[in-house]
């Protein structure tokens, strides 16, 4: 099947106004709005290595939007449209009609735009997606302005989907396969957060890179840690690792002070938030559990072990 029978046949549709030129030519044409900044993201995600082979073509096209909104809605941005780049080993119809309507579920349910991209034939079944957002200018939240007594937040529910990757056919397996950008929440946080990434690596390691943009440290409470009640009934290390050190969660850790999270939690929020912990003046991320220190050896993913 030629490419671009594919293109029209899964993933040509009518674009937003503001974009004047979609699918079909070189290059796409968006028109910004005024005093708008553009915020641009990438995710490359591999058979095998970021999700299971086993994993439905409707879940692999979800998250391949998903994880890449997560992105803009770190920066607290509003995500517009999205670019596919798609190698594929065979032209598989179902599996293509799976994906794409996967895909468009995700880019539906928050308002975004496939624009362009490119589609080739690879031995290994490769996904990446560029997003693109807008946000005011000189809005935009880093990882790089924690503030020595603000709290850390993190959004939701940490570990799930380490669980739910362990454990396939468990409930937390849709947290993995599924995972919400938290892109209402990001906006919000405009002007409120100092500092913000999204949990896709692991929370311990995320956080970690807000601590070293920051020069600061942290201590983090470990009984404090928003966890699954199929975690809690772990043995505590156990539970701490996949919550520290699972990723793929997709939930939001931010800095705040107090007077701001008082602010913030006077609006209509979405998603739970818990305070996990306080930024320090002394660098490094150190770990307490009713109230004393506890030593403990956490790692997150490494994209190239």
């Amino acid at each position: 099947m030629a490419e671009f029978s594919i293109i029209d046949q899964y993933f040509k549709r009518a674009s937003k106004s503001d974009v004047s030129l979609g699918i079909g030519d070189d290059s796409a044409i968006v028109t910004p709005a005024p005093s708008q900044q553009l915020v641009i993201c990438t995710d490359i995600l591999v058979a095998g290595r970021h999700f299971p082979l086993d994993t439905t073509a409707h879940a692999i096209g979800w998250k391949s939007v998903a994880v890449n909104l997560s992105d803009l809605a770190a920066m607290g941005a509003k995500p517009h449209s999205i670019l596919l780049a798609l190698s594929l080993p065979t032209v598989d119809h179902g599996w293509l009609a799976g994906f794409s309507q996967g895909l468009f579920d995700c880019c539906d349910q928050f308002g975004v735009s496939l624009i362009g991209g490119d589609t080739t034939q690879n031995s290994q079944l490769t996904i990446t997606v560029t997003a693109l957002g807008w946000i005011e200018h000189g809005q935009a939240i880093t990882r790089s302005s924690a503030q020595v007594g603000d709290y850390i937040c993190v959004s939701g529910q940490v570990g799930d989907a380490a669980f739910g990757l362990k454990h396939p056919g468990h409930a937390l397996q849709q947290r993995l396969d599924y995972p919400t950008p938290r892109c209402n929440l990001g906006q919000q946080l405009k002007g409120l957060a100092s500092s913000m990434i999204d949990v896709s690596d692991g929370l311990a390691q995320d956080l970690g890179h807000i601590l070293k943009a920051s020069n600061v440290g942290a201590k983090l409470q470990l009984d404090q840690l928003p966890i699954d009640e199929s975690l809690k009934k772990l043995e505590k290390q156990q539970a701490w690792h996949y919550a520290l050190a699972g990723g793929d969660d997709y939930e939001l850790c931010f800095t705040i002070s107090p007077q701001n999270f008082e602010k913030l939690l006077r609006q209509q929020l979405d998603v739970p938030l818990t305070i996990i912990g306080k930024i320090t003046q002394q660098t490094g991320l150190s770990f307490v559990y009713m109230g004393e220190n506890h030593p403990l050896a956490v790692q997150g993913y490494q994209h190239f072990a």
